[in-house]
């Protein structure tokens, strides 16, 4: 697996929590890196992207509460998330942007209940 995303668990309404996502060696750490995700009977939806040079964008539902980060130095990117809604519950996955089929990993789930 190329890329794997971690971090997962179940949070209550209004809590934190962080994700991350590393990157195998063989994965150009310039690439833009995206966070995704995928509610139970929905389709897998683009979360936010960070850039090579660290410029983020932001889906509507999550801007001014998710954060996405990375390091270069060991291929990990991060996605910060803040002000939990129960409808941010859905797996949660990494991808390069724009996503390859072959990098898509298992995902880490994230359950918000109230």
């Amino acid at each position: 697996v190329q890329l794997q995303a971690s971090g997962g668990g179940s949070v209550q309404v209004g809590g934190s929590l962080r994700l991350s996502c590393t990157a195998a060696p063989t994965v150009n750490r310039l690439l833009t890196m995206a966070w995704f995700r995928q509610a139970a009977g929905s389709s897998r939806r683009l979360v936010g992207t960070i850039t090579g040079n660290g410029r983020t964008e932001y889906q509507d539902p999550v801007k001014g509460r998710f954060t996405i980060s990375r390091d270069k130095g060991n291929n990990t990117m991060y996605l910060d998330m803040r002000t939990l809604k129960p409808e941010d519950t859905a797996v949660y996955y990494c991808n390069t942007y724009p996503p390859l089929p072959s990098r898509w990993g298992q995902g880490t789930l994230v359950t918000v209940s109230s």
